[in-house]
């Protein structure tokens, strides 16, 4: 029998689920006043606008009020992990006690949970099936890790499992593209430039600064986009849909319209409209 591929929607554990979080990601990090954030925050510090539900008070309006650097986060469901597993359904408000772990934990799950997301879209992808194996391996040993004490992922060094990790996704990377593999412009500062007539169908854009790029009505086919800053990009009229490890803070954080294609795992961000 043929082998059964892994359903896109095996990543609704990976999607942020406020509900069930204790308001983490606005009270753990820092952020200085700046275009991202209207305020200054110290660290372990509640946000102003945290309401007592855990629930962001301004969340309709966070870009109008001065706070787009919220509405590209997300911390692929590590929040409401850390709530109800880590640390079961205890919260850092009703036993502050706990609030240092839980924070110090948080930075450690996300990134976890960021690269069970890229291998679960490795999984789903039929060209990648002769390295199937080694990525429900590599998923396994992650799953494990994050099942850990808070004390033991407080203090976990996660550079020895972003390394091997990386790897392997580079080799996805290489099967999916192919002979249709374009050019290689890893980590490239590509920062306002206007991409409209380059060919980047299949182009490695691994850690590429595309930031202000002009990116309308470009085919990118499956280009491979992990970790590449797309921060005020233009995509609008852009497909985007073939392309590989592109995350839901990439897309958040570009500029975008209804004619721009994404891939069906992606939603389309409402400031897009």
């Amino acid at each position: 029998m043929p082998e059964q591929l892994p359903l896109a929607d095996d990543r609704s554990a990976l999607r942020a689920d406020c509900s069930r979080c204790a308001g983490l990601c606005c009270v753990a990090p820092a952020f200085a006043a700046s275009a991202d954030f209207a305020i200054d925050k110290p660290a372990g510090t509640p946000c102003v606008y945290l309401a007592g539900d855990f629930r962001c008070g301004i969340h309709a309006s966070l870009r109008e009020r001065g706070f787009p650097g919220c509405t590209v986060f997300d911390c692929f469901g590590a929040g409401q992990r850390i709530t109800q597993e880590t640390f079961g359904g205890h919260s850092w408000r009703e036993t502050p006690e706990l609030a240092r772990a839980q924070f110090a934990v948080l930075p450690v799950m996300r990134q976890l949970h960021e690269m069970l997301w890229y291998l679960a879209e490795a999984l789903a992808l039929p060209a990648a099936a002769p390295l199937h194996g080694e990525l429900r391996t590599r998923q396994g040993e992650l799953r494990e890790v994050a099942r850990r004490s808070a004390d033991e992922l407080a203090t976990l060094d996660i550079g020895p499992h972003r390394g091997p990790v990386g790897e392997l996704l580079g080799r996805v990377s290489d099967l999916v593209r192919g002979s249709g593999r374009g050019p290689d412009r890893r980590g490239a500062d590509l920062m306002g430039r206007d991409l409209r007539r380059v060919d980047l169908r299949g182009a490695g854009l691994r850690g590429a600064y595309l930031i202000g790029a002009d990116l309308r009505g470009a085919d990118l086919g499956t280009a491979d986009l992990l970790g590449a800053d797309l921060r005020a990009a233009d995509v609008r009229g852009a497909d985007l849909s073939r392309c590989l490890f592109l995350t839901q803070p990439q897309v958040t954080a570009a500029r975008g319209d209804e004619a721009t294609r994404l891939p069906a795992i992606l939603d389309r961000p409402p400031a897009w409209a």
